[in-house]
């Protein structure tokens, strides 16, 4: 069963358990990490555009 973008965003926050189902090799552990990474950069820089927004 496909998991929705959500339920991925959550699993790789850690907030959502994986699936133990799920195939596990060190390809996609490296992948999920860069995904990890990209997110937690994208989130920090929309904070800062707000905070840029608010001060000007």
């Amino acid at each position: 069963m496909k998991e929705s973008i959500w339920q991925q965003v959550l699993t790789y926050f850690y907030i959502k358990k994986r699936d133990a189902n799920a195939p596990r090799n060190i390809d996609l552990k490296f992948m999920h990490g860069m995904n990890r990474i990209s997110l937690f950069m994208f989130l920090i820089a929309v904070i800062v555009m707000i905070v840029r927004l608010f001060r000007h």
